[in-house]
This record gives structure tokens, C-alpha cells and sequence, in this order.
């Protein structure tokens, strides 16, 4: 669709064809998108600046395929660290090293590279939307102390809040509550001029820690750290962490200062815990949800950008094309969105990710231990094996195997 086709009279008793509410990344992704297609686009949102806020730091894997697909890579590169190597460790021993090409970036940083390339027919309205209305023909955003933004489509990107979502009769419902807790901090060389690596993940060394895996990477001109555990946020540990993150991260994971060296935290330890959630009455009139407002993510798990971008890739893509093509917002336009083989495809490889996350880092039946066992030498093996002959290891690693241990 070019912008002079789009841009044509807007239907009775509506000032713009979709209103996007939530401007973090998949409502600014949207917008971009849609925008560049010639819709005419209202995206709300309190911050005008978005502010320093801990969420996604590193873009990697289809992440890149998927932002240079629609055209956003040349932006995030811009703005971000790129890195190609990551040195991974386990007790102290390195399992093996992943090379491909990695962005490490602060999220508010992320946010405003995107925004920066919204096209014209885009407005943006900074402001704190009070109550969304949804119908068949019309969508009403109220705004405190604005006119209300009229819409012949409303896109909800609002993350995990659930006070809009509720407006239009949506509910979420939990899979896993505090699935997982994420640990966010800054670090320097101690008693050295660099760190042994740049990058770094160093993975928990006993079931009963609960750590998945230690990030270390470069990000917004600093070594940024981000640690994914398995624990009750109640956990005294877990106040040992915030208030002495080096001291109890050297306790828990003896080996890391051999194998990364001795660093200083240089701020305050940001933390995130995270439910599992599904949006559930969701194919209703007006109204489609993206990203964290239809399913949250596991953070450890990795796959919480790669939802978010399927989500955006085709509902822009694909779907609104469809539905601005007649007239009328029906519920049974929005489902071909919630229904499409794609999106389901990729939430579902979201939900089974999370779950082996959290088994192969805390789960103790015999079938994970034996699983545990198998999947961390198979990767050390195969790290013997690449220093001999990197031909006949990557062979070994393109044997098929289940999906889900391919990602790991």
C-alpha cells in the first residue's frame, strides 16, 4: 500500500486510522511501520522521552534478521555496541564460544533510536491515557488533559499493565507467577586496565544457586551485566545480591573472576520480576494486543524481542492491510491476527522456552539431571572437537536435534 492510497477520507467521527497507546518498543516498531505504509498513525504515550528502564539490553539471533527485514537494523547499529564473540563458561571451564554478531543496548537508548525514525504520518501525543472504548466502527482513547484521540483501529502495546486492557474487557491469565528474576548492573576492571573478555556469560554452577546464566557484555560505553535466576524474590540472597552484588556473585560463582576478572559494581543493581501471562477475550471489536500486552516473556529464556517482532511484522505487514481494505473493525478482523500460524508458531516457542529455562537450570528429577548432564557436554565436547576441525564441528552441530536445545 503507497501513502497516497491510505491517505484518503478519514471515516465519520474519527481524527486518525490507528491509535497505538504504549510507546515503548513494539508500539514504536508499529508505528514505523504503519506510518511507512502511508496509514495515518496516533502514537500515545506518557514519556515524550522515554526514561532509563530496565528491559531488553542485547539484540541478537532473528532479532537482527527480523529488524534489517523491516528496515530498522541500520538504526539500532547506529545506536548500539555491536560484538561477535561471547566466551561461555561453566565452573570456571569454557564450554565453548558463540560467533555472530551481537548489540548490546541500554533499552531507553533502543526506544529512541526507533522513534527517531517514525515517518510524518505519525503524531505522537505525550500524555497518560485514563480509559480506552472499543467497537465495530470507532476507538476512543481519553487522554488526561487532551481532546480524545479517535480511531478506526486501537493497537494496545502497554506491556504488562492491566488497566487499559480491562477497559475493553480483557483479561490475562497466568501461566507461571514469578516465573523468574532478572538482575541488571554496570561493572569495571578491578586491579586491571580491561576485562579478559569482552563478553561473557557465565552459567550457575549448582542446581540449589538457581542462576541460569551471568551476561557480561558492552553496552552504552560501559561492561553492562545482566543475571537471570530462578529464586523467590523473598530469597535473602537476593537482598545479599542487591546490597553486595560483587561479594555474593564471587561467593555463589567461584570460578568467574579466573576466567572474566576482578570488576567493581559501579551502580545500583536494577531487578525485574517477571510473570508469565496470556491475554485470554482478547478477539474482541476495534481492538488487537501486541507484544507483552498479549504475552510476557521469560527474560532468561531470550525470545521475549523475537515475539515481540513476529507480533509487529505481521500485524503491519499483513493483517491491518486486510482489515482497512473494507469497512469496519469486527471482531472476527482482529482473531485472523490471534489465529495466524506465525504468531502462534513463535508464542508457543515462547512459553516452551521458558519452561526449559527454568528446568535444566533448577529442576533435580532424575530426567533433568541426565538432560542437564547431556547438554552442557555436548557443547563442551563440541568445542574439543571445533579446535581441531571447525568443518566437521559445525557438521555435528547441524545434526538435527529438538528445537528448543538448538537455541540454548
Amino acid at each position: 500500500m503507497t501513502a497516497e492510497q491510505s491517505l484518503g477520507p478519514l471515516p465519520a467521527g474519527t481524527d486518525t486510522e490507528i491509535a497505538i497507546v504504549g510507546g515503548g518498543l513494539s508500539g514504536t516498531l508499529a508505528a514505523t511501520l504503519l506510518g511507512r505504509s502511508g496509514y495515518r498513525v496516533t502514537l500515545i504515550d506518557r514519556h515524550p522521552v522515554f526514561p532509563r528502564e530496565f528491559r531488553v539490553e542485547k539484540i541478537a539471533g532473528d532479532q537482527i534478521d527480523k529488524l534489517r527485514r523491516i528496515g530498522l537494523l541500520d538504526s539500532l547499529s547506529a545506536a548500539a555496541a555491536a560484538f561477535d564473540e561471547i566466551v561461555n563458561v561453566r565452573k570456571g571451564r569454557v564450554l565453548d564460544r558463540t560467533r555472530a554478531r551481537h548489540y548490546g543496548i541500554f533499552y531507553d537508548d533502543l526506544v529512541a533510536a526507533m522513534r527517531a525514525e517514525l515517518p510524518k504520518t505519525v503524531r505522537f501525543v505525550a500524555g497518560r491515557v485514563s480509559a480506552v472504548e472499543a467497537g465495530p466502527e470507532r476507538q476512543r482513547v481519553s487522554i488526561i488533559g487532551q481532546p480524545d484521540v479517535t480511531a478506526r483501529l486501537l493497537v494496545l502495546a502497554t506491556g504488562m499493565g492491566d488497566i487499559l486492557r480491562r477497559d475493553v474487557g480483557i483479561e490475562r491469565r497466568f501461566v507461571h507467577q514469578r516465573q523468574s528474576l532478572t538482575f541488571g548492573f554496570n561493572v569495571r576492571p578491578a586491579g586491571a586496565s580491561a576485562f579478559k573478555h569482552p563478553a561473557l556469560t557465565y552459567y550457575g554452577e549448582r542446581v540449589s544457586d538457581g542462576i541460569d546464566y551471568l551476561n557480561f557484555f558492552p553496552a552504552g560505553g560501559v561492561t553492562r551485566a545482566n543475571l537471570f535466576v530462578f529464586r523467590d524474590h523473598t530469597d535473602p540472597w537476593v537482598k545479599a545480591l542487591r546490597d553486595r552484588p560483587r561479594e555474593t556473585l564471587i561467593e555463589t560463582l567461584p570460578g568467574l573472576i579466573n576466567t572474566f576478572g576482578d570488576f567493581e559494581v559501579i551502580d545500583r543493581v536494577s531487578s525485574w520480576l517477571t510473570d508469565i501471562t496470556v491475554a485470554e477475550n482478547c478477539k474482541r471489536d476495534g481492538v488487537v494486543l501486541i507484544g507483552d500486552a498479549y504475552q510476557t516473556s521469560c527474560p532468561a529464556a531470550g525470545t521475549g524481542v523475537s515475539r515481540l517482532l513476529t507480533d509487529v511484522e505481521r500485524l503491519c505487514m499483513v493483517h491491518v492491510p486486510q482489515w482497512m481494505a473494507s469497512p469496519g473493525m469486527a471482531a472476527a478482523k482482529i482473531a485472523t491476527f490471534y489465529d495466524d500460524p506465525m504468531k502462534q508458531a513463535m508464542d508457543e516457542r515462547g512459553l516452551e522456552m521458558a519452561n526449559f529455562r527454568r528446568s535444566l537450570t533448577i529442576d533435580t528429577d532424575l530426567r533433568w539431571r541426565a538432560r542437564r548432564q547431556v547438554h552442557f557436554s555436548r557443547r563442551r565436547i563440541l568445542h574439543e572437537i571445533d579446535k581441531v576441525s571447525p568443518s566437521f564441528a559445525a557438521r555435528l552441530r547441524g545434526l538435527k536435534r529438538p528445537q528448543i536445545e538448538a537455541v540454548t
